[in-house]
């Protein structure tokens, strides 16, 4: 069953059993009215998307075991840029790309060129990936005499090259697209995200113990969603973000898997609209259930798309439920700062922790690498009830993709997500510098 098709009975089976007898289902929307029309239009807002979907069938990221590159397309891959600036002229670019990761290199090179062509400070912008394991893999190592006839190394090279060149010109391209805008916020929940660790909890003799996934494990299935309306109550565009990872699929296809199809649901009836996917705290988390073995009658894509359903129908609650006003001004922070190994002799890593203030109303904390959800639990918890920090969102992914990055609990329990060797002070590490950064932002 096609994409389209799979789509429209879904579609369809849900209006049925929602409309009245005699109603028409699948009409088209109403026109768009603001949610909140009290909140002042004294924002700016662009929005840009570019396809980046590969044109030829490369060597896919994410698995390890992969033996052959891509074999064809189940659905285009994205980046899209949301500018946003407020009454100062602050601006702020969030990049979010369809991809497995933002390499640093990548990161460094756009965030220069961005500065010197548009005078985007490089702390006032975000890119972010996805993290599909259905996209393409990226090399941002030049070329050497030992790559003169790899094929695969000339492929990847040239469309990293070619993607650099596409995001700054897409940060370029929201810029120049801002128009008066209104910005509000808020939250909903969405399930299909479990801990895909085992329990460590459990006793040896326990019929469960070292099994997984966790049912109780910890979890972050909040939903935070940034609506952007023109002053007429157009919906322009929306930020959404949840933690999970994006590992429905394991084919050899090119797709955005449960993120993609959730962007794409979004803008389905909308012409015009632009739906942007933030990656949160997921590396610990999978969406379930996950392979179709487990679902009889129903295939990985299938449940991929069901899950992207759901994350819509959550961004549509968070859409519309009880706005908040979101004021500027803009206020961020970037920081590189070095992560030890445990083990003698490796050298540290430079991570990026970056805080972005959105006047009062909301505080973003975007971290680099696999982080698990840990991360994001103790920020929003920390942050909470902290003046000046009504909403908090914390993702992952952001900035930088050198693994995962587990919490000192993570760590000391071992497994897949601790396997990269980091000292016991990876966390505490992260942590200070969040906490540094927001303060100084504060002030």
């Amino acid at each position: 069953m096609s994409l389209r098709a799979f789509s429209l009975v879904i579609l369809c089976a849900s209006a049925v059993l929602a409309a009245p007898p005699g109603a028409t289902p699948l009409s088209p929307p109403a026109p768009a009215k603001s949610v909140a029309p009290h909140v002042p239009a004294n924002w700016k807002a662009g929005t840009a998307t570019v396809k980046v979907t590969p044109q030829k069938l490369l060597w896919m990221a994410g698995y390890a075991a992969r033996k052959k590159p891509a074999e064809g397309k189940v659905q285009d891959l994205f980046a899209k840029a949301l500018a946003l600036q407020d009454e100062q002229g602050n601006k702020l670019v969030f990049v979010t790309l369809d991809l497995i990761g933002v390499p640093q290199l990548l990161r460094h090179d756009v965030a220069q060129r961005a500065e010197k062509e548009f005078g985007l400070p490089p702390a006032h912008l975000v890119m972010n990936a996805s993290h599909t394991h259905s996209g393409p893999s990226l090399r941002t190592t030049p070329l050497t005499d030992a790559d003169k006839d790899n094929l695969k190394a000339k492929d990847l090279w040239e469309y990293t090259q070619n993607l650099q060149n596409d995001l700054v010109g897409l940060i370029g391209k929201a810029l120049a697209d801002m128009q008066p805008a209104r910005l509000t916020w808020n939250k909903a929940r969405c399930g299909f995200a479990m801990n895909r660790r085992r329990d460590y909890t459990l006793p040896p003799d326990h019929p469960n113990a070292g099994k997984a996934p966790n049912p109780d494990g910890p979890v972050d299935h909040d939903v935070p969603a940034l609506r952007i309306e023109a002053p007429d109550g157009a919906l322009r565009a929306t930020l959404f973000g949840y933690a999970c990872h994006n590992t429905s699929l394991g084919f050899y296809n090119w797709c955005g898997d449960y993120a993609g199809f959730a962007q794409e649901y979004l803008q389905e009836h909308r012409p015009g609209f632009t739906a942007l996917f933030l990656m949160g705290c997921g590396a610990d988390q999978n969406p379930y259930p996950r392979r179709s073995d487990v679902v009889p009658g129903v295939t990985d894509l299938e449940l991929s798309m069901q899950h992207g359903r759901s994350l819509s129908n959550a961004v549509e609650m968070a859409l519309v439920v009880n706005p908040r006003p979101v004021q500027g001004p803009i206020r961020a922070a970037y920081e590189e700062i070095k992560l030890s190994y445990a083990k003698a002799g490796r050298a540290d890593h430079d991570y990026p922790v970056q805080v972005i203030k959105l006047g009062n109303d909301l505080t973003f904390i975007t971290l680099g690498s696999e982080v698990v959800v840990d991360y994001s639990l103790r920020f929003k918890r920390e942050f909470a009830g902290a003046a000046g920090a009504a909403g908090v969102w914390v993702a992952g992914y952001s900035n930088d993709y050198t693994g995962y990055v587990p919490s000192l609990r993570v760590l000391k329990e071992g497994g897949y997500e601790a396997a990269a060797g980091w000292a016991d002070s990876v966390e505490d590490r992260i942590a200070a510098k969040v906490h540094d950064l927001h303060q100084k932002l504060s002030k």
